[in-house]
């Protein structure tokens, strides 16, 4: 596209949180002038000690500020720094600190919030630019809300949003009314290896099809997609009663989306799947199942490695008693509850969860565990996934080394961080991107079999 002229070409003032959420923020908005008020500067000052996720990038942001500043005389850093992207490319854009204390007359916010200095600093520059766009990039809608009413235009950061409908995202299978062969006008059947493939003609339905998601219809026919080329599908043939009976580590699927995810779980050439549902539906069962019985019966991997995102993680671990692995428990308690879930029936149930808990490789550990390591043969269970950010989740999933499956599980109807939503959250940015990689895979479980109870809540409260 063309550039815009210099007249038209926007001043984006860039909140805090933005630069947390995403620290190359800076790059990404293309010709038009990138802001960065002094107040931004000293929060991330503030926030880049410590070891918690967000000191990290906070301090990877004020090293991309630096590397983008350069050698700038403050003349220069004051009118706009050209935005290098790379050793090559043409500057695009530029980038400039501002400090400012001029205020139009009366019309001013308290300036005892950091938020109101900033929204202070926008306004003087609105008066002082009052031909140009001025916007406001937030993560922040309380401060979004304050600029709007102090008459300062406003924004979220929408970078790295993939879909305008959390409806769209991919639900790693399409049901099919009656028989998914009706309307079908041309099949090729192929059996190789004790394997039936059918070949079809990528077009209607069957062209939003990405690999390895499922196709199913009423009349009980099950099929993956094992193969995908710009006119073709390759359907291959599973068989539902066989999905229906897997047992792994003593656990069956209570229904077809259950079979659908342990079918993936257990796939050796599957590295990443991602696990959505409500609460209650059976992700983190279905995970740990299959995580055992890969470990302990197949060996196919060397450990497994439970962490989770929640709001306060960070902050408190460092407060409660005892090692790494005591600190995560009462984080993880999830874990250990679907232990005894899997071990309800034994004649002691306690003992079993031990000896389990003795005899798996199974580790608790904190998300900043995972920050500049490289993880062999691991099975990496990411519980509340949908909390992490996108910088996060590729974080997390670059960690993943030779003979490495990640599992990430996750509710976007329970978010608990207030700068993400169910379109900006990682797991909804992690399942598009993923959604044509050869060696990932997503299921969307569906009903609450937790109970009758949790059930009607889950649908009336």
């Amino acid at each position: 596209m063309p550039r815009a002229p210099q007249a038209r070409r926007k001043m984006y003032v860039l909140d805090t949180n933005v630069l947390i959420h995403d620290p190359n923020a800076l790059l990404n908005f293309e010709e038009h002038e990138v802001i960065i008020p002094m107040t931004v500067l000293e929060e991330l000052d503030s926030l880049k000690s410590g070891k918690q996720a967000v000191a990290a990038d906070c301090r990877q942001a004020i090293r991309t500020i630096d590397r983008l500043l350069g050698d700038a005389t403050p003349g220069e850093i004051e009118k706009g720094v050209p935005i290098l992207r790379g050793q090559k490319a043409e500057p695009l854009g530029t980038l400039s600190i501002i400090m400012s204390t001029e205020h139009t007359g009366n019309h001013s916010l308290p300036e005892h919030l950091n938020d109101n200095k900033i929204i202070n600093t926008l306004a003087a520059l609105q008066n002082r630019h009052k031909s140009r766009d001025i916007i406001l990039v937030s993560k922040d809608i309380n401060m979004r809300l304050k600029a709007r009413g102090f008459g300062v235009e406003a924004q979220d950061y929408h970078n790295d949003q993939l879909l305008d409908d959390i409806d769209l995202l991919p639900k790693g299978y399409k049901e099919f009314p009656g028989s998914f062969w009706d309307g079908m006008d041309k099949v090729q059947t192929l059996q190789r290896e004790g394997v039936t493939e059918h070949l079809l003609k990528r077009e209607g339905e069957l062209a939003k099809l990405n690999i390895n998601e499922f196709v199913l219809d009423e009349q009980g026919f099950i099929g993956q997609v094992s193969d995908v080329s710009e006119d073709q599908l390759v359907i291959k043939d599973l068989h539902q009663h066989d999905l229906m009976n897997t047992e792994i580590w003593g656990l069956m699927p209570r229904d077809i989306y259950q079979a659908m995810a342990l079918h993936l779980l257990m796939d050796p050439d599957i590295h990443l799947i991602n696990l959505t549902g409500s609460a209650g539906s059976g992700k983190t069962i279905l995970a740990l199942a299959a995580c055992i019985e890969m470990t302990v019966a197949s060996k196919a991997y060397k450990r497994i490695i439970a962490t989770r995102s929640t709001q306060g993680l960070d902050e408190d671990i460092g407060f409660l008693p005892g090692t790494e692995s005591e600190k995560m428990e009462p984080w993880l308690g999830a874990i250990v509850d679907n232990l005894e879930a899997l071990h309800e029936d034994d004649e002691n149930m306690t003992a079993s969860v031990d000896y389990i808990l003795s005899k798996v490789p199974l580790h608790f550990k904190s998300m900043n565990y995972l920050r500049g390591r490289s993880f062999q043969h691991t099975l990496l269970i990411i519980d509340e996934c949908q909390n992490l950010t996108p910088h996060q989740v590729k974080t997390i999933i670059t960690r993943a080394g030779t003979g490495s499956k990640v599992i990430c599980l996750g509710n976007l109807a329970q978010i608990d961080t207030p700068y993400l939503g169910p379109l900006s959250s990682g797991l909804t940015y992690m399942t598009e991107r993923f959604k044509g990689f050869q060696h990932g895979g997503h299921i969307h479980l569906q009903g609450v079999p937790r109970s009758i109870l949790a059930e009607y809540a889950e649908a009336n409260l």
